[in-house]
């Protein structure tokens, strides 16, 4: 803490923060970005977007799996 506390004293370009210089230096993390938590939120619902998709392009392609055994069962009659 103290070399902490030395290196803000040094700082030729002093921090308009004092508190989120120690939170740095001492390895613990700052507040969130609002602009981070709004990317996090919108790759949360792309994730959801992209699962709603795969499950309708399996079910799409069962049902163009059984209209191809049908056409190819009643052309074979």
């Amino acid at each position: 803490l103290f070399a902490v506390l030395v290196a803000l004293y040094e700082e030729p370009e002093k921090p308009n923060s004092a508190l989120d210089f120690l939170k740095h230096h001492l390895g613990a993390s700052a507040p969130e970005n609002p602009e981070i938590e709004a990317l996090r939120l919108e790759v949360a619902e792309m994730k959801e977007k992209y699962e709603a998709v795969l499950e309708e392009n399996k079910k799409l392609k069962t049902k163009v799996t059984v209209y191809l055994a049908f056409l190819s069962s009643s052309m074979s009659h």
